[in-house]
């Protein structure tokens, strides 16, 4: 397990955030951290031990935190390569390999809020979508706020194109229902969970107009066979789940350089 970080306080209101890796079984996210308030969900249905013995081409283990979805999300292999891997590096400064994709490497720095930089490195004109997968512990009264939200998609539905929230902005109790959506053409989300926030930004300089969030809103709906509820939140670049079915111009490209940058910051208030 990876050791922490901790960002500087430097804005009045802004709480250090403490963050923990696991670059020996995905890279995975562990733990964010703000004072007393833990923003990642860990599944209390999923062992530890199953986690750590994912390996390049098993079914995803939901197990919680926050996970690297590269290049794919949905799809095969599901919630992409790069989450059943080991890295390379630091905690800081780490890099997985995927076969036929290329590099993803992610590079953390501290400030008054911790900045996420991701480099992937591969052959020009390769497609490839990317999310960071993360699942926070949320309580049902707690509200999704997306500044510029205008429309979005919501996933495996006859309907899927709707104005945002339409109600998904309510991370409510659970009910039965599970929605997949992908609003496009923002990059900043604030969850409210009373006097808590945490404030996600992205950007990518190359593609501005494929910052998206993936809003995952699984209130007891899933899985079909032991339903649970969680939370995801999940900026990403690129309009679709799944790299194979994508359309046209709905997924970054690496360029002539052979590289593509994005990043996320993380604030906790």
């Amino acid at each position: 397990m990876g050791r922490r970080g901790r960002s500087e306080v430097i804005n009045r209101g802004c709480l250090p955030l403490d963050w923990q890796v696991d670059l020996g079984h995905g890279g995975r996210w562990t733990s964010w951290r703000a004072g007393d308030r833990e923003w990642l969900w860990q599944n209390p249905l999923v062992p530890a031990a199953e986690r750590h013995r994912a390996r390049p081409g098993a079914a995803f283990i939901d197990a919680g935190g926050a996970e690297e979805c590269f290049p794919t999300i949905r799809g095969l292999p599901d919630h992409g390569d790069a989450w059943s891997r080991p890295w390379s590096g630091t905690n800081r400064s780490a890099a997985v390999d995927i076969p036929g994709n290329g590099t993803l490497r992610r590079t953390i720095a501290d400030g008054p809020a911790p900045e996420i930089t991701y480099r992937i490195d591969g052959r020009p004109g390769t497609s490839f979508l990317h999310a960071l997968h993360a699942l926070l512990a949320v309580s049902s009264r707690a509200v999704l706020d997306i500044p510029d939200a205008k429309r979005m998609t919501v996933l495996d539905d006859l309907d899927p194109e709707r104005w945002w929230p339409s109600g998904l902005d309510r991370l409510s109790a659970a009910d039965g229902t599970a929605v997949c959506a992908i609003v496009p053409d923002v990059r900043r989300a604030v969850i409210i969970d009373g006097d808590d926030r945490l404030e996600l930004e992205w950007d990518c300089a190359e593609s501005p107009e494929l910052c998206s969030l993936m809003v995952w809103r699984n209130l007891g709906g899933w899985p079909p066979q032991s339903p649970y509820r969680s939370i995801g939140i999940e900026p990403m670049v690129g309009r679709a789940a799944d790299l194979a079915s994508a359309r046209e111009g709905s997924c970054p490209v690496v360029g002539p350089s052979g590289t593509f940058r994005w990043s996320v910051r993380l604030s906790a208030r």
